[in-house]
C-alpha cells in the first residue's frame, strides 16, 4: 500500500483540504478553512499542521484567528446557514475551558441543524504525564474528560487515541456533516499527544471526495395522502420553515401558493421563503406572530408544514391552531418533524415535495371567499405594522422605530442579524423580507452573544451583500469581541448597537408574569432597598466598540438613526451604529401566548394576578392527537 508519514493533526488537514459537497450539480469546498485559538493542547498539533500546510503548499486549508471559542463556531455556523448547509468550517481549541468554551457553540449547532466540525484538544491518550494542566479528574473513571461533555450536544462524537482511528472517525464525520437530517455539530475529541504522533497514512485517504446531498422524493403514497386532505381543506394554511430555504424551494412554494391561494406563514428560520409582499404572504406565525397569521393558524383546517420542526414558539405553546379538527400535513426530509402532532408525513426534500403536490393539486384552489379573507387580514396587518414604525415615541425612540428605519434604508439583499431578546419578536412581526437569505435570526436556540460572530461568518460567506448585526447591549456585553477579528480580516459590517439600559424582554416577560422586572435592569444596587434599582450605570458601549477597532457613529433619534445608517452602508469598514432606545417603549402588540410558568402560590399581588392570567391561557392549550 502507498502510504505517506504525517502526524495525525498534519493528515487531518490534507484530509479535510479534499472534502467537497455536491448537489444539483454544483461542488463546493465542504471545509474551506479552520478556525482556532491555540493553547498547550494544539499548539504544537493542529497548530503546527496548519502553519505547514501554509508555508508548504501541501494543503490549502486557511486558518482563521477568533478572540473567542464560542464565537467562532457561531462565526462557523452562520457561515453554514448562509451556504445552505452545503459548507462550513472546522474549529480547534486547546485543552480543557479553551475546548468546553464550544459546547454553547455545539448545542446551538445541533439545536438549528446547522453543521460545524469541532475539534476539542484532549489530554495525553497515553497518560504519561496525568493529570496535566487543566484535566479533570473524575473518581468514576479515567478516561473521563470535559470532552464528554459535547456528547449530549454533538450528532457524532469520537475521541482519537489513536492515530489509525482517524481514518473511520473522519469518514463518519464528513458523512453527518453532509446528511441533511442528521446534520450538526460534529466532534473529534484530539488528544494533545495524539496530535503529534506520527503514522504511516494510506495516501488514498486523501484522495479528492465529493460528498454527495441527495433531494429525496415522495412517496407516492404519501403524497396521495397528502394530495387528498389539502383537496377537502376549507382554510388551509402553509407554515413555512427552515426546510423551504435550505433546499432551495422559495420559487416552488410562491408559485405552490399562487396556483392555489394558501395562505403562507413563516417561521423565524423561513422567513422570506416567499416575500412580504406577496399575495399570499401572511407573515410570521405563532408567540410573536402577526394578525394575519394567528388570525388563520386559530381556524384552519389543514395545515402544511413545509422544512418546520413546530417549536413552541411557532405554536405559540400548541395554542395557535384552535379548530378542533386541525389536520396537519408535514413535509419534511426529516421524519421526526414530518410525523410532529399526529401528522400525515411527506418525507421528503422541500422543493420536491412541493412540486410533488403542485402537480397533484393542479385543478384546486382555495375559495375566492377564503382570498378575499386572506388580503383583508394582511391588509389590517400592514396598518399594525404602519402603527409601530410611526408610534411617534419619545423623548427616546422605541425599538420599533428603529427597525422601521432600517427596514427602510436596506436594500432587498441586505442580510439583518438577530438572536435574542426582544429584537426577535419585534423582527418577526415587523421585518420585511424579499430575499431568503436577508433575514438570518437565530431562534432555535436563541443564544445571546451570537450576533457579532455572526456577522463574520455571514460576510465571509457572502462578502457580496451588506451584512447588519442587529444586538442589543444585553447581547452585546456577553460577546463583542469578534469585532476584533472583522477588523483583522478586513471584513466591513454594520453593527447597530440599540442600548436601552437592560434587558428589554425579559424585562417586559418579568413585568407580565408578576416578577416586576426583577433583575433585567442596568442600574446601580439601592443602598436602602437592597436592589439593583439605582440610577443607571454610566456604560459608554460606544467607547468600547471603538476600542476594539470599529468605526463608530452615534443617532439619539430615528432621523439621526437613519443618516448615520447611510453613512454606516458608504463606509468601507466595520463601523457600530450606536442609538439608545426606550426601555420601555412600546412593542408591537400580542396576537399569541408563550408558556412561561407562574409561581402557583405567592405573597406578591402581581404574582398571583398573574397566574390568574396564566390558568386561563392554559385552558387554550391542547395536544395536537
Amino acid at each position: 500500500m502507498n502510504t505517506v508519514r504525517l502526524t495525525t493533526s498534519q493528515a487531518l488537514v490534507r484530509f479535510l483540504a479534499h472534502q467537497y459537497s455536491e448537489r444539483d450539480g454544483q461542488e463546493q469546498r465542504l471545509i474551506p478553512g479552520v478556525w482556532g485559538i491555540f493553547g498547550h493542547g494544539n499548539v504544537a498539533g493542529i497548530g503546527q499542521a496548519l502553519l505547514q500546510a501554509a508555508t508548504t503548499g501541501e494543503a490549502d486549508l486557511p486558518y482563521y484567528l477568533a478572540r473567542n471559542e464560542q464565537g467562532m463556531v457561531h462565526a462557523s455556523v452562520a457561515y453554514a446557514k448562509m451556504r445552505d448547509r452545503l459548507a462550513t468550517f472546522a474549529c480547534t481549541a486547546s485543552t480543557g475551558p479553551g475546548s468546553t468554551n464550544m459546547i454553547t457553540g455545539a448545542a446551538l449547532a445541533t439545536t438549528n441543524r446547522l453543521p460545524v466540525l469541532l475539534l476539542p484538544s484532549d489530554m495525553f491518550a497515553t497518560r504519561a504525564a496525568d493529570p496535566v494542566l487543566q484535566q479533570l479528574e473524575d473518581t468514576r473513571g479515567g478516561d473521563v474528560t470535559v470532552n464528554d461533555a459535547f456528547r449530549a450536544v454533538s450528532k457524532y462524537f469520537d475521541r482519537i487515541s489513536r492515530p489509525e482511528q482517524l481514518i473511520p472517525a473522519a469518514l463518519a464525520a464528513m458523512r453527518v456533516l453532509t446528511d441533511p437530517v442528521e446534520t450538526g455539530a460534529v466532534t473529534l475529541a484530539l488528544p494533545q499527544d495524539v496530535q503529534a504522533e506520527a503514522y504511516d497514512w494510506p495516501v488514498a485517504f486523501f484522495r479528492r471526495r465529493v460528498w454527495h446531498v441527495g433531494r429525496p422524493v415522495p412517496e407516492p403514497a404519501a403524497l396521495e395522502r397528502a394530495a387528498r386532505l389539502l383537496r377537502q381543506a376549507k382554510k388551509p394554511l402553509i407554515v413555512a420553515g427552515g426546510g423551504a430555504v435550505y433546499s432551495g424551494a422559495e420559487t416552488a412554494l410562491r408559485a405552490f401558493a399562487e396556483a392555489t391561494g394558501i395562505p403562507v406563514a413563516d417561521t423565524h428560520a423561513g422567513k422570506g421563503a416567499v416575500p412580504w409582499d406577496h399575495p399570499c404572504a401572511v407573515g410570521g406565525i405563532g408567540s410573536t406572530g402577526s394578525y394575519a397569521a394567528n388570525e388563520l393558524a386559530r381556524e384552519a383546517d389543514v395545515v402544511l408544514g413545509v422544512g418546520t420542526r413546530y417549536s413552541d414558539f411557532t405554536t405559540a405553546s400548541h395554542t395557535v391552531f384552535a379548530n378542533p379538527d386541525v389536520t396537519f400535513v408535514n413535509l419534511n426530509v426529516a421524519r421526526l418533524d414530518a410525523v410532529k402532532h399526529s401528522a400525515e408525513p411527506l418525507v421528503a426534500d422541500a422543493r420536491l415535495g412541493i412540486q410533488a403536490l403542485a402537480g397533484a393539486l393542479t385543478d384546486w384552489e382555495v375559495s375566492a371567499d377564503y382570498r378575499a379573507l386572506t388580503r383583508q387580514l394582511i391588509a389590517r396587518t400592514r396598518e399594525i405594522e404602519e402603527g409601530c414604525f410611526h408610534v411617534g415615541h419619545g423623548p427616546l425612540p422605541a425599538q420599533t422605530e428603529i427597525l422601521g428605519a432600517l427596514n427602510d434604508v436596506l436594500d432587498d439583499r441586505a442580510v439583518v442579524i438577530n438572536a435574542a431578546g426582544s429584537m426577535p419578536g419585534d423582527l418577526q412581526q415587523l421585518w420585511r423580507a424579499r430575499d431568503p437569505k436577508a433575514y438570518h435570526v437565530e431562534y432555535a436556540y436563541s443564544c445571546m452573544g451570537y450576533e457579532v460572530a455572526a456577522g463574520v461568518g455571514v460576510k465571509m460567506a457572502d462578502p457580496s451583500r451588506e451584512v447588519v448585526v442587529l444586538v442589543g447591549d444585553g447581547s452585546y456585553l456577553m460577546m463583542a469581541q469578534e469585532i476584533v477579528t472583522m477588523i483583522s480580516e478586513g471584513l466591513k459590517v454594520i453593527v447597530v448597537l440599540v442600548q436601552n439600559h437592560g434587558f428589554a424582554s425579559i424585562g417586559a416577560l418579568s413585568e407580565s408574569l408578576g416578577s416586576q422586572r426583577f433583575g433585567t435592569k442596568y442600574r446601580y444596587r439601592d443602598g436602602d432597598s437592597g436592589l439593583l434599582d439605582g440610577e443607571v450605570l454610566p456604560v459608554d458601549l460606544a467607547a468600547n466598540a471603538s476600542s476594539l477597532g470599529a468605526d463608530v457613529l452615534h443617532a439619539t433619534s430615528v432621523d439621526e438613526f437613519r443618516s448615520a445608517m447611510e453613512k454606516a452602508k458608504a463606509a468601507t469598514r466595520t463601523t457600530v451604529v450606536h442609538v439608545e432606545t426606550d426601555l420601555y417603549g412600546p412593542n408591537p402588540p400580542g396576537h399569541g401566548w408563550w408558556d412561561v410558568p407562574v409561581s402557583e402560590v405567592a405573597a406578591l399581588d402581581t404574582t398571583r394576578s398573574a397566574y390568574a392570567t396564566y390558568l386561563a391561557h392554559k385552558q387554550t392549550q391542547r395536544p395536537y392527537l
